[in-house]
């Protein structure tokens, strides 16, 4: 069987409630940059990775949580924090794998209160 080549992910949906108020959140509060927007609908860079808003009432049921790669996690909680994001608590280890890489994550929510994260792989010692 052929194999197919799959590349990395290029776009993620998130249904929002209002638009605007999604724009300028975020646009402005979580500093994405913004792409364009038309009619009901608004595209922001996440790195390389387009966030697709669309209007569509209130269609939070069964989403993913967005998780946003930072280089310093403590530095960008920080940063969040001071932009009027409130975390369900400080930045914290979810996983050391064996080659000691730790991948560290914090939790906040959005203006429409769905859940997204910050993670962070930071170097670490090899486990013996």
């Amino acid at each position: 069987m052929e194999s197919l080549l799959i590349g990395p992910v290029g776009q993620i949906s998130r249904r929002v409630g209002d638009i605007a108020a999604a724009r300028h959140w975020y646009g402005d509060v979580l500093g994405l940059e913004h792409l364009y927007s038309f009619g009901d609908i608004a595209f922001f860079d996440c790195g390389g990775v387009r966030l697709f808003l669309t209007q569509e009432g209130d269609g939070a049921e069964g989403e993913s949580v967005i998780y946003f790669t930072v280089s310093d996690i403590r530095l960008a909680h920080c940063a969040l924090e001071s932009a009027g994001i409130e975390f369900s608590a400080a930045p914290h280890l979810i996983h050391r794998h064996q080659d000691g890489t730790e991948e560290w994550m914090a939790f906040f929510k959005d203006n429409e209160d769905r859940t997204l994260a910050i993670l962070s792989r930071v170097a670490g010692e090899p486990a013996s």
